[in-house]
């Protein structure tokens, strides 16, 4: 398992925003491998993967710019469960005092086998609350990666993928709007599907067909 670390208003969503905070804050991931025992007794191999990016700005901390990029590599599995979440929120500023949240996540996970049972949950939650004009994004993209027969990301695939992560890091680093913000990181996904879809070209072949399916998720203000 490889890993690269590094106004909609609404009270309920907010407080629970909020509260994913209190519980990670910045980025944060848990990842397992592990077998486990059916009902009908027979051994099965289960994965489980769950990345979060959180980011809180307010009237005291202006600017709070988050990212994770992880790439996960599970091997054969029989079933596998996963998670990528971003959540950014804006608190308590003005039109006059600006607040810039952005939290963007992108997780990759490669799996093998002919009949997986796949449960994948990628989400973006961007809240705004007493925060006239200020710039809130969050941004979740998954990436899930099926092959059936074993198979693993070569040196030149995990170069370029490290490569797209520092680009990444800078982009959220910068001083760019949120909208520019959101279409760049569109054009960084686009260029991690290529890089995906390249390395299971060359994969070992097998009942069914390796495929990269992505999940996108974007929220935010302003104009999203």
């Amino acid at each position: 398992m490889n890993q690269h670390r590094k106004p909609r208003s609404g009270s309920v969503l907010g407080q629970r925003a909020v509260r994913i905070g209190l519980l990670a804050a910045g980025a944060a991931g848990i990842a397992s491998a592990v077998p486990a025992q059916a009902a009908t007794g027979v051994p099965r191999h289960t994965a489980v993967a769950a990345d979060q990016t959180f980011s809180r700005a307010d009237f005291v901390h202006h600017t709070q710019v988050r990212d994770s990029f992880t790439v996960r590599q599970f091997g054969t599995v029989d079933a596998a469960t996963v998670r990528n979440q971003a959540n950014a929120v804006g608190l308590g500023c003005s039109v006059d005092d600006h607040c810039r949240s952005v939290a963007l996540s992108f997780q990759i996970v490669t799996m093998a086998g002919e009949h997986t049972r796949l449960k994948a949950v990628n989400k973006g939650d961007a809240v705004n609350k007493h925060c006239d004009g200020c710039q809130t994004l969050a941004g979740a993209y998954q990436f899930v990666v099926s092959t059936p027969r074993p198979f693993r990301l070569d040196g030149e695939a995990r170069r370029k993928l490290a490569d797209i992560h520092r680009r990444l890091d800078e982009l959220t680093r910068s001083t760019a709007p949120a909208t520019e913000v959101k279409s760049q990181a569109d054009l960084l996904a686009a260029e991690v599907d290529t890089v995906l879809k390249d390395a299971v070209a060359h994969a070992p072949k097998g009942k069914e067909r390796p495929r990269v399916t992505v999940h996108r998720h974007l929220d935010g203000w302003p104009g999203h």
